[in-house]
């Protein structure tokens, strides 16, 4: 597997963490109780700071081989 081809299935991954993070924003808005509410949105938060490191990594495997492409400054390989 290239790295470019890994960086796709990170991309897939994001999308799979972008749909389960809607999902829980939708249960939040109908959960009941205020402890529920916060559980979900811990998990939210979670989840978020996953997605977004998901499309950095993601972004960087695609790019990795690119003349010129500045890369992110967090991840090294």
């Amino acid at each position: 597997m290239t790295l470019k081809e890994m960086g796709g299935e990170y991309r897939a991954q994001a999308l799979v963490l972008q749909a389960r993070i809607r999902e829980l924003r939708e249960a939040c808005r109908q959960a009941e109780t205020e402890g529920e509410k916060e559980k979900l949105r811990q998990r939210i938060w979670a989840l978020a700071i996953i997605w977004q490191e998901t499309r950095e990594q993601a972004a960087l495997l695609e790019r990795y081989y690119e003349r010129g492409y500045r890369r992110n400054g967090r991840y090294t390989l």
